[in-house]
């Protein structure tokens, strides 16, 4: 029977260069779209055998004793690609469990230092590119956590390893990228959830504590202050933290800032742009250039890789290098909403069923909260 290695194995073997070949078998459109960084296409069927044509076509792209992963969506057919590997003399198989479905809930926990007083670590979700964030006054051990997913034990874990005790949730915006976890943690745990006070024009039909707008919250010492940047959804707030960190969610990212089309569409489509220009301009941009900016997102390529920077280190950039050398930044209003709003852009997968959820219209449970949220975040413009 072939070895098995878990995601968060092969994540570690990717880190470290480890020598090694890793097969993706699913269908071309699958793998196109979105696959592990340096993974090599090999699609096989659940019910195929290796014939001698296909091993032929195999040996081109193993090298004789090379370490082999396989992976599939779920882990199945790797499994029984694996199999059929080793009936024809592969020496060293593994199948990577959970597939790219357990790929998809690797993550890695980042400090970021912003010379400041807070403790900050991004915690970053490696295949979807999606950001979070615990905040913590190291004086007092209080935190919050702004931006959880589903998974939030990994957010949980951030706090319980240094002693912190989480005191208030919030979510930035009604995420249509991934099924959020702020609202079940805050109730988990018995601490207020947060959202926009403009929330309540999304229809979101569950009870949270609304931020106004310029509304601080203490955490310890630490003081987080609510921003209302409509334009990515029309309730975005960003959270500055102490003056010395600014948490930009979709409004800024990493030399890009985010899609305003998921919420506006057709006629208002213009009108959600320009919304986003004005925040980034009047807003984000007006605080000094030392301040941190920590996003929400960082694009993940179809080829798994991070668009900015590397799984580990921390996404950031500071207000005064977004101001002066993003290119999307630099343009006039008129010129920015055009490139906003021009071309036929990718959304996110299930993004309308996934806004739904968020809103808490509809209910979902974990094995299809994980189907919807398969591929990459697309939340960038």
């Amino acid at each position: 029977m072939p070895a098995k290695v878990t995601p968060r194995r092969l994540a570690d073997m990717l880190d470290s260069d480890e020598d090694f070949v890793l097969l993706d078998t699913r269908g071309d459109e699958s793998y196109e779209s979105w696959h592990v960084r340096g993974a090599k296409h090999f699609p096989f069927d659940a019910d195929e055998s290796l014939t001698d044509d296909r091993k032929a076509e195999l040996d081109s792209l193993v090298d004789g004793p090379d370490r082999v992963l396989t992976i599939c969506a779920k882990g199945i057919t790797s499994d029984h690609f694996a199999d059929e590997m080793s009936e024809a003399g592969y020496e060293d198989v593994a199948v990577v469990t959970g597939g790219m479905e357990a790929w998809s809930q690797v993550y890695d926990s980042v400090p970021v230092d912003t010379g400041g007083t807070a403790e900050i670590v991004q915690v970053q979700r490696r295949a979807k590119g999606c950001l979070g964030y615990v905040v913590a006054d190291p004086e007092s051990g209080e935190a919050a956590i702004v931006d959880a997913t589903r998974h939030v034990s990994e957010f949980r874990a951030v706090a319980d390893d240094r002693d912190w005790e989480i005191t208030h949730v919030f979510d930035t915006h009604v995420h249509a990228d991934h099924v959020s976890g702020g609202r079940g943690l805050a109730e988990e745990l018995g601490v207020p959830y947060h959202l926009s006070e403009a929330a309540r024009e999304r229809d979101v039909s569950y009870d949270f504590e609304p931020l106004e707008r310029n509304e601080v919250v203490e955490v310890g010492d630490v003081q987080l202050k609510a921003i209302r940047v409509p334009g990515h959804t029309t309730e975005t707030i960003n959270v500055l933290v102490n003056d010395e960190a600014v948490l930009t969610a979709d409004t800024l990212h990493v030399e890009s800032v985010g899609r305003t089309e998921l919420e506006f569409s057709g006629e208002e489509a213009r009108e959600g742009a320009r919304m986003q220009y004005e925040s980034l301009h009047r807003t984000i941009l007006a605080e000094p250039d030392d301040v941190t900016v920590l996003p929400g997102h960082v694009n993940v390529t179809s080829d798994g890789e991070f668009e900015r920077g590397e799984p580990g280190d921390p996404v950031c950039s500071t207000v005064g290098e977004a101001r002066t050398t993003y290119d999307l930044l630099r343009l006039g209003e008129d010129e920015f909403v055009d490139r906003l709003t021009s071309g036929d852009h990718e959304k996110p997968p299930n993004y309308e069923r996934v806004i739904a959820i968020n809103r808490g219209a509809e209910a979902v449970e974990m094995q299809e909260a994980t189907e919807l949220e398969m591929g990459p975040n697309r939340c960038s413009a």
